[in-house]
């Protein structure tokens, strides 16, 4: 499952902190890391990425907004919701 290998230069603290962090998950050091990776970066590959872009582009029709029509709603839904002065 796992084929790339990484070799990396942490402080001392750092390594305790991975360690307990362990400790705590009942895991590996490593499997912590990859966890972190993950949050940090996410999952998705950049292939799975471009198809996505690639069906959003090619959608037709529906109720799409431009980017300044989206921001009006945004804008006009928090003074609603805030009951704030509109902006100017």
């Amino acid at each position: 499952m796992f084929s790339e290998r990484l070799q990396l230069v942490i402080s001392p603290e750092q390594r305790r902190r991975l360690e307990e962090e362990a400790r705590q998950r009942d895991a590996s050091v490593a499997s912590v890391i990859r966890e972190a990776i993950d949050a940090h970066l996410g999952t998705v590959d950049r292939a799975a990425r471009m198809r996505a872009v690639e069906e959003i582009a090619a959608m037709q029709g529906g109720p799409f907004l431009t980017p300044e029509e989206l921001n009006e709603a945004v804008a006009a839904e928090r003074e609603q919701q805030f009951d704030l002065p509109p902006a100017s």
